[in-house]
């Protein structure tokens, strides 16, 4: 058997590819899509054909991806991810065609689309091409701001407390562009969307939390000062890299990352006797550089030699930066009891998980439905297990931080449909 050498450009490593798809008039899962994949940039290429399970989910695929050391490596100019076209149709509604779903090696990008109902018998393809990767791609440098933002002429700013926004309107361009589309996104899928555009999932865990902590906290500034508003704009922040973020409507993000923006969407970054959320800038630290800011090369640099995300934090922007947690989420019916819920526990935590879970198994009937009787007991265990298995969370079969905020955010998503029909 022939031992080939990964490095070599021509024997590529593999990454995962999963597409979760739900209807964005029942927030249900659609069954029955069809998910039919190919190279970028050569249509006629069907390398896959996926369909979609009955939580509108396909089997999680390996695709051809480049050597993982050209994500590793600031110095290897090549393209460290692949590319690959989505082509996706369900009856009923609209076609949808996704170019260039970045596929990195090792990790698993996830691929979330919403979908619209035909609304004429001949309807037309919405099609979205994914802009080259920050770190890849060339964009405008970030116009350095103050990052402590002066509070209005009678000393009080718009927000008293930190909260976290359940969505936020994203100006999808610069601020004074008026042709450009405002977007509501859920809050946690902004920052995924975020993070996955620029940074690589395959770095290590410390420099992906300390990058997402930044991003976070960059966001709720924008939010608390409502920077935007208060120049006359309808939004909150913008896609523009000059001055805010790269986002970009209908990427696909990756699993390293959203599981670490599940573990900490609550929590920004502090200085002291300060009460709003630092406006952490950054640049990346090879086509760029930036004094008094963290680069994200140097952050991955950092994460390698074994930093934890708050030491990289404060080898950046000083030893008095503090990792804080916001006093309010939005949009969710009641926060997490503060404990690992789990067999043998029991109160009205449990009883309000269990009815959100039965609510859910309305919608995605790979759900089994329980007996919301404030008992932790094996059915409840297999329930959450499987709410897991659906929604890319480790299956544990207990509810901890990030399983309780996922099950509240995914209730009040089919539960307001719900109502509104």
């Amino acid at each position: 058997m022939n031992i080939v050498n990964p490095t070599q450009p021509d024997t590529p490593d593999k990454g995962r590819l999963q597409i979760n798809i739900t209807s964005d008039i029942t927030a249900s899962p659609v069954a029955g899509a069809t998910v039919s994949i190919s190279y970028t940039g050569v249509p006629d290429s069907q390398l896959e054909q996926l369909t979609t399970d009955s939580s509108g989910q396909t089997e999680t695929i390996e695709l051809a991806a480049p050597p993982l050391d050209y994500s590793l490596n600031p110095e290897i100019e090549e393209q460290p991810y692949s590319e690959y076209t989505l082509q996706i149709e369900a009856p009923g509604y609209e076609p949808v065609s996704i170019a260039g779903a970045e596929i990195l090696p090792t990790v698993t990008a996830v691929q979330n689309l919403t979908l619209k109902p035909m609304d004429s018998p001949q309807p037309s393809e919405r099609i979205f091409v994914i802009p080259a990767h920050t770190l890849y791609g060339t964009y405008p440098p970030k116009i350095p701001e103050d990052e402590i933002k002066p509070v209005t002429e009678t000393g009080e700013i718009v927000l008293s407390r930190v909260v976290v926004p359940e969505f936020i309107v994203v100006h999808d361009g610069s601020p004074r562009d008026t042709t450009a589309s405002n977007y509501y996104v859920r809050y946690k899928d902004y920052i995924k969307n975020v993070a996955s555009s620029e940074i690589y999932a395959t770095w290590p865990t410390n420099t992906i939390r300390a990058n997402i902590l930044a991003i976070m906290s960059f966001t709720l500034n924008r939010v608390y000062t409502e920077w935007y508003r208060n120049q006359g704009y309808d939004f909150t922040i913008t896609s523009s890299t000059a001055f805010d973020h790269k986002w970009i409507p209908e990427r696909n993000i990756f699993d390293t990352i959203s599981g670490i923006v599940d573990e900490l969407f609550a929590d920004y970054l502090s200085r002291p006797n300060v009460r709003q959320p630092i406006l952490t800038q950054y640049c990346d630290g090879r086509q760029v550089q930036c004094p008094n800011w963290m680069t994200q090369w140097g952050s991955k640099a950092l994460g390698d030699q074994g930093y934890s995300a708050i030491e990289i934090l404060r080898y950046y922007y000083g030893d008095d930066m503090y990792i804080n947690t916001a006093e309010a989420i939005s949009g969710i019916p009641s926060s997490w009891p503060g404990y690992t819920l789990e067999i043998g526990s029991s109160g009205n935590k449990v009883r309000q998980m269990q009815e959100q879970l039965n609510v859910i198994a309305g919608s995605y009937p790979a759900l089994p439905k329980i007996n919301a009787d404030g008992i932790y007991g094996p059915a409840t265990a297999a329930s959450v297990e499987k709410f897991q298995s659906i929604f890319g969370l480790p299956q544990t079969g207990t509810v901890d931080y990030r399983t309780w905020y996922k099950i509240s955010e995914v209730y009040v998503g089919v539960s307001r449909i719900a109502e509104l029909q």
